[in-house]
Parts: structure tokens; C-alpha cells; sequence
């Protein structure tokens, strides 16, 4: 089975790709010969993940998935949740994503926050949800040089490492993305099942 993944993301591909092992294969927009930036005007991640999913399947009429995640930090209400690619503007820096975060933390003792993904998978013009969830805490300063987005802030629960002082493979072990694709995976199995 082929999926194309509705996005321009090339490290979200990458993750997705090391956790399925070409099980189904990923087909990015890029090799889909699809050249779009799909809009994210919604203010859920729900929403946001199944209107990328639809715009491709309407455009392609292939089977197709998008995800949405978002950062949630309690002591700020939810925030950057659906706004965390662009929480600092719409130029998406994730260096200046994460000096407000930091700066709109402050002295907070609260640091507790959380990663989000949800995957909209549209098969046969039916649409699935899978979500994943990642707890950790926001710490004061960046970490690590690998990853992307605010992994460099981010320890998940049960770590010592940031994400971004964390292999693609001990990432995985903790990830948002990993749990929600997995969901995704078992759902796929089942599929195959007589």
C-alpha cells in the first residue's frame, strides 16, 4: 500500500518514514508531483489535520494522511497548541517560537506541557482519526542539535535528554508522532485481516 502524506515538512517525513519502515510506503507531495502549501486555518488540530488530508484526496484522489501537532503547556493555558509552527509569526522560525515561549514562561514554576499529533488517514474517501500524546516539561534553556521545532526545550517524561539531544531511534521510543502512527499502523493490520 501507498500513502501520500500531505506535507512539505521534510523532517516530519523523516520520522514518519523511520517508524514504518516502508510499511506502508510514504509518497511525499514533493514525489507526488505536488507542489502546494496547504493553509492550517483552523484552531483545532483536529480540524487542521483532516482539511490536509481532504485537500489531497480531493486533489489526487489517492489514499492519503496528514498530521497536526501541536506544543501544550499547562501554566499557559494550552499555548502554543495550534499555533506552535507560527506562535512567534507567520514566518515560522522555530528559534524565535521558542525565545517566546521561553519568555512568556519566565519564572514559572509550572513547567509541565505536553506534544499532541493528531493523524487524519483518508482511505477509499473514508476518513480515520489516530492521536498521539507525548507529557514532559519545558526547561530553560535549548538543548541539543538535533530534532526540530522546540525539541531543544522539551523533555519528555521518563528522560533526561531534550528530543533534540536524542537519536531519531530514542526519540521514537517517546514520541507524539511514533504513538500516533502506531495507532495508525495497528488500524492498517486490521485491515488486512480476512
Amino acid at each position: 500500500m501507498k500513502l501520500i502524506f500531505a506535507t512539505n515538512n521534510v523532517h516530519k517525513v523523516q520520522e514518519i518514514r523511520s517508524i514504518l519502515h516502508d510499511q506502508p510506503e510514504v509518497i511525499t507531495l514533493q514525489e507526488a508531483g505536488i507542489d502546494i502549501d496547504i493553509p492550517e486555518p483552523y484552531d483545532t488540530l483536529e480540524e487542521n489535520a483532516s482539511h490536509k488530508a481532504k485537500t489531497i484526496y480531493q486533489l489526487t484522489g489517492e489514499n492519503c494522511f496528514s498530521e497536526d501537532t501541536g506544543l501544550e503547556v499547562e501554566a499557559l493555558g494550552g499555548e502554543p497548541g495550534v499555533k506552535s509552527a507560527r506562535y512567534a509569526g507567520e514566518h515560522r522560525s522555530f528559534e524565535k517560537n521558542i525565545e517566546k515561549l521561553l519568555l512568556r514562561l519566565g519564572e514559572n514554576t509550572n513547567r509541565k506541557a505536553r506534544f499532541r499529533t493528531i493523524i487524519s488517514l483518508i482511505l477509499a474517501g473514508r476518513e480515520y482519526r489516530f492521536e498521539g500524546i507525548c507529557n514532559g516539561e519545558i526547561i530553560n534553556k535549548l538543548r541539543g542539535g538535533s530534532g526540530f521545532g522546540y525539541d531543544p526545550v522539551f523533555i519528555p517524561e521518563g528522560a533526561e535528554k531534550t528530543f533534540a539531544e536524542m537519536t531519531l531511534e530514542e526519540k521514537n521510543q517517546y514520541s507524539h508522532r511514533e504513538k500516533a502512527t502506531r495507532k495508525l499502523v495497528t488500524f492498517l493490520q486490521t485491515l488486512k485481516k480476512p
